[in-house]
């Protein structure tokens, strides 16, 4: 080791040079999880409809470039509710993050910190959120699945305030868990899903926004909105920021993909509030479709555990690298220093050039010998 360099550094630079492409973060997560735990995280519900139109809807948006502008700088970095970030990227929350690297949310966390990026904490985790809000400074949210009455909530929002979280979340979505037919097929009984408090997320509904508002300063963020109607719902019960997301294509099968709802839901908001989206991102250049369309953070949340698979926190910054070199290129190819300088006449249809899936963004993994 070099005079100076620390171990974690080193590690660093080792996964620098192991790591060149997002697909071989991918693969290298796929060589070390167990069938159960890959399926787990790849898979949608059903045929998986919902799931392959996220992909599809990215890939179905095509950039109109400009040209003979100055790009000697572009600036991909943003500032999302108040939180300067490097890349307007949420590592999204995902339940048993324990399940890809034994530190789960801390070493998202330690990473978020690090690279300069949001993480929303499910809190389907082994692992407290105050332990995860130690591991690391920055834009952090606590994502609740509401198991309880409201005494329950109010608990699970007096530990995230305690703890020093910046927003809120309720995941909207769930009122019913899908037919996750990859784990039914291999008889993978979850162990983090106890199944207890089921009732109370199915009736979750806008009276508990209401009294959540009335409650709390802490920003509430709704994970979950499909539509331009709840969209609108949500911003006149002062909701902060309306999350598009259908689940990574877990919860209603044959639902629109992200990407085609996203439109509807700014022009629902305007500007009210803030817009996340999730949904099958890849690559910098969906960031910069979804920025485009008048999204303020992306949400990645497959990507986050390849990340963790492959190195632990060091995986995931080094993913969160990738990716912004990516989006720097997209951007300044784009004609654009900044996202200022996008808007949707950069963009048009154009019909997508491989079948969509899971992992349709990174064909070069055809090359292995390996079912994905």
């Amino acid at each position: 080791m070099s005079g100076g360099e620390t171990q974690e550094q080193r590690r660093a630079q080792d996964l620098r040079l192991r790591f060149q492409a997002l697909h071989e973060i991918v693969h290298a997560a796929r060589e070390k999880l167990n069938r159960n735990t890959w399926d787990y995280l790849i898979g949608g519900t059903e045929t998986e409809t919902t799931l392959k139109r996220n992909r599809a809807s990215l890939d179905a948006v095509a950039f109109r470039p400009r040209v003979l502008r100055d790009m000697r700088k572009v600036d991909v970095g943003a500032t999302v509710m108040g939180h300067k970030m490097r890349l307007p990227i949420c590592l999204a929350p995902i339940g048993s993050l324990e399940s890809f690297d034994d530190e789960g949310g801390v070493a998202a966390m330690r990473a978020a910190s690090e690279f300069g990026c949001a993480l929303m904490l499910s809190s389907v985790s082994t692992i407290p959120l105050e332990d995860v809000a130690k591991a690391g400074e920055g834009f952090k949210i606590a994502m609740l699945y509401k198991r309880g009455d409201d005494a329950f909530l109010d608990a699970y929002v007096e530990r995230a305030v305690a703890a020093g979280y910046d927003a809120f979340c309720l995941t909207v979505d769930s009122a019913n868990y899908s037919r996750r037919e990859r784990d039914i097929a291999n008889r993978f009984v979850k162990p983090w899903r106890t199944g207890g408090g089921a009732d109370w997320q199915a009736a979750l509904n806008w009276t508990d926004i209401e009294r959540y508002k009335k409650r709390y300063d802490l920003p509430i963020v709704l994970k979950g909105i499909a539509t331009k109607e709840d969209a609108h719902i949500a911003v006149e019960h002062g909701v902060d920021m309306v999350y598009v997301s259908n689940h990574g294509g877990r919860q209603l099968d044959h639902g629109l993909g992200a990407m085609q709802v996203l439109p509807e839901v700014v022009e629902a908001v305007a500007g009210r509030a803030a817009v996340a989206i999730d949904g099958g991102f890849s690559r910098g250049t969906d960031i910069v479709k979804a920025i485009a369309m008048g999204a303020d953070l992306v949400g990645v949340g497959r990507m986050l555990c390849y990340g963790l698979a492959a190195g632990g926190s060091a995986g995931v910054v080094r993913m969160l690298e990738l990716l912004e070199e990516e989006t720097t290129l997209a951007l300044g190819l784009l004609g654009a220093t900044s996202y200022a300088g996008i808007n949707p006449s950069m963009l048009t249809n154009a019909a997508p050039v491989d079948p969509p899936h899971v992992m349709s963004a990174f064909p070069l993994l055809r090359r292995r010998d390996h079912t994905y």
